[in-house]
């Protein structure tokens, strides 16, 4: 990193961040991390669009990072320096931009070991390319704010340089996603843990319960009467409780729990609801799906095996 870029000890998380460097020095890995820290992302933007993005309404409310790339066709380092200047007049130090920078000797290895083609010389060596683009780019990398170089580091090193750039208060947060299902549908996909709860009191069997589901009270009520539910579930809430600040400290953003039962209507869905309010109550970020009664509610049949 620049000497004369040292963080402060403590950064607040920008408003906009333009990110932009190098090819192959890492600006999607900056952009996926930027997301998990709670920016609205976008890559490899075209220039033309940056003002009536920047100039919406609704973008006011939202920290936002940009990707911005020189394989657009529109892409001008003079463009480009005339957009941050009016950024900066316009909003000061909600504006931050980040230059991924990277010696020219790990960028061509880089290439190489991926054969990919530099996109400014497709036809030629990765070398001509990166000689070029370094070239193009250094106006850009004396205007920047913030320059992470990443020769000599690896994918988890840059993702903790850049929370403790833009990371709120320097923390991070893992996004928790809840779900249920329906094990005749099949898993979902993505997820990182199941638990299957269909050796509990199936509410299907009672009439009055039957077109219910598993956030209506009575439903609730009725699976949590089990005499095995407690048990079930401070087990798997002590699991997460075991598990999360170890994911989080992996490097993990994101951590898909789901909840299985015959008809993904009752017993799943008392689950997630329950696992999702616990964590919310904790602080934690969460998020709740049920898969089969959203395809219920967009006029999917849920079919005729109980739950």
């Amino acid at each position: 990193m620049d000497p004369k870029l040292n963080p402060p000890s403590r950064p607040s998380a920008a408003r906009l961040v333009l990110v932009t460097g190098p090819s192959g020095a890492g600006r999607s890995t900056a952009i996926a991390v930027l997301e998990d820290l709670g920016f609205e992302s976008i890559d490899n933007i075209p220039m033309r669009l940056l003002p009536s993005l920047l100039d919406s309404k609704h973008a006011d409310d939202r920290a936002m990072a940009l990707g911005i790339d020189v394989r657009n066709r529109d892409f001008s380092v003079a463009g480009l320096i005339e957009v941050i200047d009016r950024l900066s007049a316009e909003r000061g130090n909600d504006l931050s931009v980040l230059y991924l920078d990277c010696n020219a000797e790990v960028l061509i290895r880089r290439f190489s070991e991926t054969r990919r083609r530099h996109p400014l010389a497709p036809a030629e060596s990765p070398a001509i390319g990166v000689d070029k683009e370094l070239e193009l780019l250094q106006p850009i990398r004396a205007r920047s704010d913030t320059l992470i170089d990443t020769s000599e580091m690896n994918v988890h090193q840059l993702r903790e340089e850049i929370e403790q750039w833009y990371g709120v208060d320097g923390k991070r947060e893992l996004a928790i996603s809840v779900q249920s299902f329906s094990y005749k549908r099949g898993l979902p996909r993505g997820i990182d843990m199941v638990f299957d709860c269909r050796f509990l009191a199936n509410p299907y069997w009672n009439p009055e319960l039957r077109a219910l589901d598993g956030r209506d009270a009575a439903v609730q009520a009725h699976v949590a009467g089990d005499p095995r539910f407690a048990a079930f579930f401070d087990q798997v809430s002590g699991l997460m409780n075991l598990l999360l600040p170890a994911y989080l400290e992996e490097g993990k953003s994101h951590l898909s729990v789901a909840f299985g039962c015959t008809g993904g209507q009752h017993r799943s869905v008392t689950l997630a609801e329950a696992l999702g309010a616990e964590l919310a109550k904790a602080g934690r970020q969460v998020s709740i799906r049920h898969r089969e009664l959203e395809r219920r509610n967009t006029g999917a049949e849920m079919g005729k095996r109980p739950d």
